[in-house]
């Protein structure tokens, strides 16, 4: 069964193979830590992760680097204002290298709470300095960059292939038109390598032959992959916003560099998740964070199930009702489960022909360009075919979850399912509020807080989550 995986480059589905036998290089660009990763951030985490299982699943060895970006991203992407993690660290008041460390402990547990399994090794940017030097020496060499005084810029110019990724029309990019000038830049889309400090004491800088400073964040991803991975490398990830700058960016500088092309086989993006129509950025203050919906009630998992209600290269939009709807989804497929028997069962020596065949469909939905919202209703499907005994369903089920990722053989995730009965009352304390009966849904929302929730009235219509301080509460985990 061939695997089909769609490449932003060609803008197409194309069967899939590594560059070397059966070992797949992997390289997805990990977070900037300088504060908690949003959910929309960990959508593209767990898109790379379900791509990581499949390959899995084909059979091949996944060498798998994620980085860790701890230096050089600035606020924005003209090279100009303040490194992030800099500024989070004078805010808080803590040093640079503490507050990476501290962000960086938050995302790892924030991946493990999702099911994502680690990558084969991390690289912090902070860690491969001399690697980031010498590359910026090879393409100064190669005639690829020029100086200003603020720093050294590669020149995009000398580069013809520049923008094929992101498809930029480089012709009509006007100053301004994308990103702010830096005075001196010979062309909008040239981007810094290494930037001086300029007097400015910083935490985190060293020496150079063209003065102290830091790289560019650019030069650190190509750095880190051509050290840990080679070239070229079979697959590497991110979000859709890395296509126009960043992973444009790196293509240049790696390719440039070496001489050699493609740094890259395949590009694969996820779509943003969004919130009320608009992409969930921390520079919009929009931003929700996993130990929100967990405060709010809604286990880790369950987003996890609910980032399954859409293809990964397609917009999500986000609100706590489908949040909800995929927590009471996920909890009622593992008691439809559960009540198979397929829990306590011994598996079967074998899957009898009619299991084969949601096998089959299952791998061959994943497989299409890891469509698995297809392959969910496969499994739905096999749940509820009482023709499947429970040996072999159980069996079906570790199959399909070694992909999905959702412990659906755990019996700790039901817990967090709002009741029948504080339901009922929240449906009929907004019938009485419809009707103007307030004294009656006064009265409702006590039923509901003594069950250990509290009620809350949004635009979007009523919202529980338990109250932490109810005795009634059970305790939660996760």
């Amino acid at each position: 069964m061939q695997l089909h995986l769609y490449n932003t480059l060609t803008r197409k589905k194309q069967v899939f193979t590594p560059h070397k036998g059966k070992t797949v290089t992997l390289y997805t660009c990990g977070p900037t830590v300088y504060n908690f990763a949003h959910i929309g951030n960990l959508r593209t985490y767990v898109f790379e992760d379900v791509l990581k299982r499949v390959l899995i699943h084909n059979g091949y060895r996944v060498k798998h680097v994620m980085n860790i970006t701890d230096v050089g991203h600035l606020t924005d992407d003209a090279d100009n204002g303040e490194d992030k993690i800099e500024r989070a660290a004078k805010s808080k008041n803590m040093s640079a290298w503490d507050l990476a460390a501290f962000y960086t402990n938050a995302f790892q547990e924030d991946l493990r709470r999702l099911n994502i399994l680690p990558p084969t090794q991390w690289s912090k940017a902070t860690d491969y300095i001399p690697e980031q030097i010498k590359l910026i020496e090879q393409l100064e060499k190669r005639g690829h960059t020029y100086t200003l005084a603020d720093g050294v810029y590669f020149d995009t110019s000398t580069f013809p292939r520049y923008g094929a990724l992101g498809r930029l029309n480089l012709k009509g990019l006007k100053a301004g038109a994308r990103i702010e000038m830096v005075d001196g830049k010979r062309n909008p889309s040239d981007f810094a390598l290494w930037k001086l400090s300029l007097g400015v004491h910083r935490q985190m800088e060293w020496s150079s032959k063209w003065g102290v400073g830091f790289p560019g964040w650019h030069i650190e991803c190509s750095a880190m992959s051509l050290k840990l991975l080679g070239m070229p490398l079979d697959i590497h990830c991110g979000g859709i916003d890395h296509i126009s700058v960043h992973h444009t960016n790196e293509i240049a500088q790696s390719e440039a560099a070496t001489g050699k092309h493609p740094f890259v086989r395949w590009w694969m993006h996820g779509a943003f998740l969004t919130i009320r129509s608009g992409k969930m950025a921390k520079s919009e203050g929009n931003f929700l964070t996993l130990t929100t919906l967990s405060e709010e009630g809604y286990h880790p998992l369950s987003y996890r199930y609910l980032l399954y209600s859409g293809h990964y290269r397609t917009t999500l939009d986000f609100s706590f009702r489908s949040m909800k709807s995929a927590q009471t989804a996920l909890a009622h497929l593992k008691n439809s489960i559960s009540e198979r028997g397929a829990l306590t069962a011994h598996s079967a020596a074998k899957l009898s022909a009619r299991a084969k065949r949601y096998d089959v469909v299952f791998s061959k939905a994943v497989n299409d360009d890891l469509n698995i919202p297809s392959a969910l209703s496969t499994l739905w499907a096999a749940v509820h075919d009482t023709k499947l005994n429970a040996g072999e369903l159980r069996m079906l089920i570790e199959r399909m979850d070694l992909i999905l990722g959702l412990d659906l053989l755990s019996v700790h995730h039901r817990a967090s399912v709002i009741p029948d009965d504080v339901e009922a009352f929240v449906r009929e304390r907004e019938q009485a509020r419809s009707k103007k009966q307030w004294n009656r849904a006064d009265e409702l929302r006590t039923l509901i807080d003594r069950a250990g929730f509290v009620v809350e009235d949004t635009e979007d219509g009523p919202r529980l989550k338990r109250n932490n301080l109810s005795s009634n509460t059970a305790p939660q985990t996760d």
